[in-house]
C-alpha cells in the first residue's frame, strides 16, 4: 500500500514527526513549574526564579472576596483591601523608590496585591506587603477616610447609566446571591460600615491559611523562602474556614424592568442568564461561546455591545450589554414607553442559531491568543482560588473542548430564565405616540 511505502521513507517519517511536534507545541503553552513551600501558619509560597530578569514581582492573594460581604453591608471587603494601603504615597513609593508599581485587585472571589520592583529591592517589597497584611491599620480615623473615598467613587458610578444597568440586571437575576449585590457596595450600604466590621472581616478572611504568595523574577528561591518565613511567619491563622456556600436565588421575573436613566439621551439594555462556575467542566466551552455570542451581537448592534461572563467560584451570570440601544427610536414619557417589537425576547436573536464550525474555530483561536498573555503565577493562583485539579489538568480540559461541547452550553442557555433591564432617559414633553409596556 502507498501508506506503508511512505512510512518506509525515513525523510517522510522525520517530516511528519517534526510537523506533529510543532503542532503539539503550538497547542500547549510552556508551564514552568514553581518551587513550592508552605509556612507553618498555612501560607502557600510559589517561586519562579529567572536570573535574566531585572525585576521581581510578588503577588499575594487572599482567597475570599466581596461574596462574603454581610447582608446590607456590601463593600466591607473592598474597604478592607483599601485600608491595607490607605493613601497614594504607597504607590508613589513603589514607583519612585523601588522602580516598580503597586496595585490591589478586589473582586467577588479574592483580594490580590501585586507588587513589583527592582531585584535588589526584593526584601523591601516583602516587608511592605507583610506589614500591610499582618498588621493592618484598622481604626476609626483610617476607616472614615477610605470609606469617604469609596463613597465618592460609588456615587459617581451611580450616575453612570451603564453601571446602573449592570447592577440592576445582576440584582434582578440573582437577588441577594453574592454576585447579585454590588461588589463595591452602594452609597447607602457603605454608610453602615464602621471599623468594627473591618476588624471582623480581617479576623475571618485576611488570614495566613487563606493566602497564597507567588514570587517571580531574579531571586534565589531558598532566600525567598527564608525571607517569607521571617516576615510572614507571625501572620495569624483563622479560627475556622468560611465555606463559599449561599442559598440559590429564585427565578427572575419574566417581564422587562424599565428604569429611569440618571442622565439624558441614554438607552442601556441588559439581558442576563446564569453562567458556569470557573471549575465547571464546561467552563471553557462557555468562554468560547461568550466570544461567539459577542461576535454575533456586534454584527447586529455594533461595537457598543458586549457579552460578558466573569469567572467565579460559584455559578455567576452571563450578560448581554447593549449601549445606546435604539437611541432616538425609543419613546419614554413618564410611565409610558414605546418599544420595538420583540424586545422581551431580544436575546433569542443571538441564541437561536446553532454554533457553526467557523465560529467555533475563530473563537477558540481568539481565546488561544489571550491565554498567551497570562503569566504563570496567575494560573497557579487561579488553581488555588477556584479549587482546580491542577494547572496542567485545567489546560488539557480547555484543549479538549469540541464544537459539540459549545453547542451543549448554548442549548443550556436557551432554557435558562432571563432577567432583562432597560435603563432609558425620559422625554421632557408629551408625545401621544408613546404606549405602555405594562
Amino acid at each position: 500500500m502507498k501508506f506503508n511505502k511512505y512510512f518506509k521513507n525515513p525523510a517522510f517519517f522525520l517530516l511528519l514527526l517534526i510537523s506533529t511536534t510543532i503542532y503539539s507545541s503550538a497547542q500547549t503553552p510552556i508551564f514552568p513549574a514553581p518551587r513550592e513551600s508552605k509556612l507553618l501558619n498555612g501560607t502557600k509560597l510559589l517561586v519562579w526564579s529567572d536570573a535574566k530578569a531585572d525585576k521581581v514581582t510578588v503577588k499575594l492573594r487572599v482567597h475570599s472576596g466581596s461574596a462574603f460581604d454581610p447582608q446590607g453591608k456590601e463593600g466591607v471587603m473592598q474597604l478592607l483591601s483599601d485600608i491595607l494601603f490607605p493613601n497614594e504615597t504607597f504607590k508613589e513609593f513603589f514607583a519612585d523608590d523601588l522602580g516598580g508599581k503597586l496595585e490591589i485587585i478586589t473582586n467577588y472571589d479574592f483580594v490580590q496585591i501585586n507588587a513589583s520592583g527592582n531585584s535588589d529591592k526584593f526584601l523591601t517589597i516583602l516587608e511592605t506587603l507583610a506589614n500591610a497584611v499582618t498588621n493592618p491599620q484598622i481604626n476609626k480615623e483610617t476607616t472614615e477616610k477610605v470609606r469617604a473615598n469609596l463613597i465618592a467613587k460609588v456615587k459617581e458610578l451611580e450616575k453612570n447609566p451603564s453601571y446602573v444597568a449592570d447592577q440592576a440586571v445582576a440584582k434582578r437575576l440573582l437577588g441577594n446571591f453574592p454576585y447579585g449585590r454590588p461588589q463595591l457596595g452602594s452609597s447607602e450600604s457603605l454608610q453602615t460600615i464602621d471599623f468594627a466590621d473591618l476588624l471582623l472581616a480581617n479576623q475571618k478572611f485576611l488570614t495566613s491559611d487563606n493566602a497564597t504568595i507567588t514570587i517571580s523574577g531574579n531571586v534565589n528561591p531558598d532566600f525567598a523562602f527564608r525571607a517569607c518565613k521571617r516576615l510572614f511567619g507571625g501572620w495569624l491563622k483563622s479560627d475556622k474556614k468560611v465555606p463559599p456556600t449561599f442559598a440559590q436565588p429564585e427565578p427572575p421575573s419574566a417581564d422587562l424592568q424599565i428604569l429611569d436613566s440618571p442622565s439624558e439621551k441614554t438607552s442601556e439594555l441588559r439581558f442576563a442568564m446564569r453562567g458556569l462556575a470557573r471549575n465547571d467542566k464546561d467552563f471553557f466551552a462557555s468562554k468560547i461561546l461568550e466570544d461567539i455570542l459577542q461576535e454575533r451581537i456586534q454584527m447586529r448592534e455594533g461595537k457598543n455591545s458586549f457579552v460578558v461572563q466573569n469567572p467565579n467560584i460559584l455559578p455567576g451570570l452571563i450578560v448581554f450589554r447593549l449601549s445606546q440601544w435604539n437611541l432616538g427610536t425609543i419613546k419614554k414619557i413618564g410611565n409610558q414607553i414605546a418599544l420595538p417589537e420583540g424586545t422581551n425576547s431580544y436575546q433569542n436573536n443571538f441564541l437561536k442559531e446553532p454554533v457553526k464550525a467557523a465560529e467555533f474555530e475563530k473563537a477558540k483561536n481568539s481565546l488561544n491568543s489571550k491565554s498567551t498573555e497570562v503569566k504563570p503565577p496567575d494560573y497557579w493562583l487561579d488553581a488555588e482560588t477556584y479549587k482546580l485539579v491542577s494547572v496542567k489538568d485545567d489546560w488539557q480540559k480547555y484543549q479538549s473542548v469540541a464544537l459539540v461541547d459549545v453547542q451543549r452550553v448554548l442549548e443550556k442557555l436557551q432554557k435558562e430564565a432571563v432577567a432583562a433591564v432597560l435603563v432609558v432617559s425620559s422625554e421632557k414633553s408629551g408625545d401621544n405616540s408613546a404606549t405602555s409596556n405594562q
